[in-house]
């Protein structure tokens, strides 16, 4: 079985939770964000192109749930899920510390990206309530990101095909 046919359950559940349970919720000043730390989950375990695919469709997915402009939301978790992939790909696999410091990183880079493309596309956005969850969401992002890692982990890449990766030298 694909990555993607494993994966793809784990991005419509998350939609799901995040359109219709997690919406509006407040938790330590900020909404909790599943569907990035999902995101970012599968980019650590299965690499950028599973990380990014999984943004895509988790985007395209919510943006189609809550009936916003279409992609907004696939803009944003894309790279997000491409960069999650790339640095589990290249430092960030098999460490402990990885997952919640892409999680924390790429939410700040997700909000800040997420203003970015309402303002291009001349939307209303409130940049000042953004700039005050930025670092409550992160936070709430890293703690949240525990237990999804876990259980991308167990269910999305079979655990003999899953090697940590090897460290670099220059020669």
């Amino acid at each position: 079985m694909s990555i993607a046919l494993r994966a793809a359950p784990l991005v419509f559940v998350a939609a799901v939770l995040q359109v219709s349970a997690i919406a509006g919720g407040r938790l330590l000043g900020a909404e909790p964000e599943l569907l990035l730390v999902t995101t970012v989950a599968i980019g650590l375990v299965a690499g950028s192109v599973a990380g990014a695919g999984a943004g895509f469709a988790a985007g395209l997915l919510v943006d189609v749930m809550t009936l916003g402009v279409l992609g907004t939301t696939a803009i944003v978790l894309t790279p997000v899920g491409y960069w999650a992939g790339r640095y589990g790909e290249t430092t960030g696999r098999g460490r402990s510390y990885a997952p919640p410091l892409a999680a924390f990183a790429l939410s700040i880079g997700a909000s800040l990206g997420g203003v970015a493309v309402h303002f291009l596309l001349g939307q209303p956005v409130s940049a000042r309530e953004a700039l005050v969850t930025l670092v409550p969401s992160a936070i709430l992002a890293a703690l949240l990101i525990l237990p999804v890692h876990r259980l991308c982990r167990a269910l999305v890449v079979p655990a003999e095909r899953y090697e940590p990766a090897h460290r670099v030298e220059l020669v």
